[in-house]
């Protein structure tokens, strides 16, 4: 039998080499904090961040998988839901609980709502939910999982929200939520809320808006004056809320929130079993153990940034996407998709190849993420971008021009996969390339 390339070592490594060889390890990871990173880190200040990770390990080895074990870390997720639930203009019978992250939030939404169907609508055997194309795929995840249909509907084609119409005729018999996003991943646009809560209600059914992206940011951004269309609990329809603390609320990985306008509807995100010679199992999401340090780094940078800092942080952010906005729609070969809300956005091309210009900007040491339908780059502004805003749009443009002269196709990069995958009629065929693509990136050698 051939052994994997790593073993358990016969002998534990000391400290201080294994912490060397970590260091050697991690210098491949993108740099973030040079700025040239526009997604996965959420980022407020050094400072922030160390108080964060005191937070974090002061709860290190506690479990809130019991409440009654370790009331602190009751208390810690009691008040950041509390707090959330003001801040989407919920009351005292908004209910929720902390997960670790916006899939988890979302997953646990779709279980709800399914079994809360089951017991309001028990004529229902195929549930389903309809939502926007560019509604998060967490919720397809939530879909297989929990064998809820998804009925996706494509957008509306000028302004990329939700197809309110569209959405109401997608609606069966057997439809128990609706989803819209706040903001949406690809483009940064609010879906309209209001009128989906309009339908909800009418036909009684759950409205979900997928606030993971926007919802520690789009009630600062609105006190700040930016027109921001109601999205939260003040809209009647709207039954149920995610929305991510470990993104724009600056709190460590992973730490997100799943509230709830009724405790009836919450009821049903709990999993118990009380036959187990264990004893009685309950637990509210889809983890057993909940790691603490995550809860109270949550709790903490809530408590620290307080209304006052989370004001000023979204202040610097919207200032640098407006000079961003602004600064990519004044070259003449780019364009930004929709109207952003917040500091979510997407620009494109009718150009030149968006894909190749995102090719030769990494090459320059930027790295934007790549969307599709239609080919975009992709950004999501923090704080630490304010510094470096006229340097990425001087970088922007060298670039378009480089592209213009040059156009030339790429054999590598993003532009070549997206080209090929975009390339594949048979979109079967594009889940086998990407399965296998990730099998690949975590095959033992």
């Amino acid at each position: 039998m051939v052994r994997p390339s790593v073993v358990l070592p016969e002998k534990g490594i000391h400290e201080v080499d294994l912490l060397k060889e970590m260091e050697e390890i991690r210098k491949d990871d993108i740099n973030w904090r040079n700025g040239k990173v526009w997604s996965l880190v959420y980022h407020a200040t050094d400072e922030h961040t160390e108080m964060l990770k005191k937070a974090y390990t002061m709860f290190f080895s506690k479990n809130a998988l019991s409440p009654i074990a370790f009331p602190s870390l009751k208390k810690f997720e009691i008040e950041v839901i509390s707090m959330a639930v003001d801040l989407f203009n919920g009351d005292k019978r908004c209910c929720g609980s902390m997960t670790s992250g916006g899939t988890e939030s979302i997953l646990m939404a779709v279980k709800t709502y399914r079994d809360w169907a089951e017991e309001k609508f028990p004529n229902i055997k195929m549930p389903e939910m309809v939502l926007p194309s560019s509604a998060h795929p967490a919720f397809e995840k939530a879909a297989d999982y929990f064998k809820v249909k998804s009925v996706r509907v494509p957008v509306d084609k000028e302004t990329y929200l939700a197809d309110i119409k569209a959405m109401e005729n997608a609606l069966t018999d057997n439809t128990i939520m609706m989803v819209g996003s706040a903001c949406d991943f690809p483009r940064g646009v609010v879906d309209p809320i209001s009128e989906l809560g309009t339908i909800a209600q009418e036909k009684g059914i759950g409205l979900h808006v997928d606030s993971c992206l926007g919802g520690f940011m789009l009630p600062f951004v609105k006190k700040l004056g930016y027109e921001v269309p109601d999205f939260d609990f003040s809209v009647p329809g709207v039954t149920s809320i995610s929305a991510d603390v470990h993104k724009y609320g600056y709190g460590a990985k992973g730490a997100s929130t799943i509230l709830y306008r009724k405790e009836r509807v919450w009821k049903h995100q709990f999993s118990v079993y009380t036959d187990w010679e264990g004893g009685i199992y309950i637990s509210p999401s889809m983890r057993g153990t909940r790691p603490g340090g995550a809860i109270a780094a949550a709790w903490a940078a809530m408590k620290h940034l307080g209304m006052d800092g989370y004001l000023h942080l979204a202040k610097i952010v919207m200032d640098a996407s407006k000079k961003l906005i602004d600064g990519i729609n004044q070259i003449p070969e780019l364009y930004i998709i929709g109207k952003p809300v917040m500091s979510v956005f997407s620009f494109t091309s009718d150009k030149i190849d968006i894909y190749q210009l995102g090719d030769r900007m990494d090459k320059k040491g930027w790295h934007l993420d790549r969307i599709q339908f239609p080919n975009a780059l992709h950004m999501m502004v923090n704080p630490h971008h304010a510094e470096i805003v006229d340097t990425f749009l001087r970088d922007l443009r060298e670039t378009v021009t480089d592209v213009i002269k040059n156009p030339g196709e790429s054999t590598d990069g993003d532009a070549a996969i997206y080209g090929m995958v975009a390339s594949l009629p048979d979109r079967d065929k594009v889940k086998d390339y990407i399965i296998n693509f990730l099998k690949s990136q975590y095959k033992i050698k």
